[in-house]
């Protein structure tokens, strides 16, 4: 038979006690610690923040909305205009219209860029966005909006030149 000893019961006291403490101190520790701190700012503009966030939409010969999809000067025009800037409808008219031409080696986010796809002076078009990259809607094999590089070959050679809004 177990006699109780008082000597067993302060030990096993102690013991929870530091217990208690220990788990206390872990857990107040997450709460008194520094929340992490979630940043607004980005590193593009809103107009290709905005653009990027159209990543995936569907492309659509004739149409400039997230809804029915978009073909290269629509989704330009509906990127622009949802920030202010209004544009005219046709890559052609984007291109006469601003008349800020800008060195291919003085590129800034938000810039737009032209191309000769189909025999056309100004016949695509897409928005720059930094590092040699530009998001663009480009026909309907590739199906939707995506992110290209002026290093590939195909938009190397097409390339016409960039234009600031």
């Amino acid at each position: 038979m177990y006699k109780f000893n008082i000597s067993d019961n302060k030990n096993n006291s102690w013991f929870l006690i530091r217990f208690v403490l220990s788990v206390a101190i872990v857990l107040f520790s997450g709460c008194a610690s520094v929340p992490e701190k979630k940043y607004t700012e980005t590193k593009y503009p809103a107009t290709v923040d905005y653009a990027l966030s159209l990543q995936g939409a569907p492309y659509r010969y004739g149409k400039a909305s997230p809804a029915e999809g978009f073909d290269c000067s629509g989704f330009v025009k509906h990127v622009y205009g949802h920030e202010g800037v209004l544009l005219p409808r046709t890559v052609q008219g984007m291109a006469q219209s601003l008349t800020q031409q800008v060195a291919k080696n003085d590129l800034h986010s938000g810039d737009l860029v032209f191309f000769n796809t189909n025999g056309k002076r100004y016949s695509h078009v897409g928005i720059y966005i930094s590092d040699d990259k530009f998001i663009h809607a480009p026909s309907q094999r590739t199906g939707k909006v995506h992110v290209s590089s002026l290093k590939n070959r195909y938009w190397r050679n097409r390339y016409i030149c960039a234009r600031r809004p």
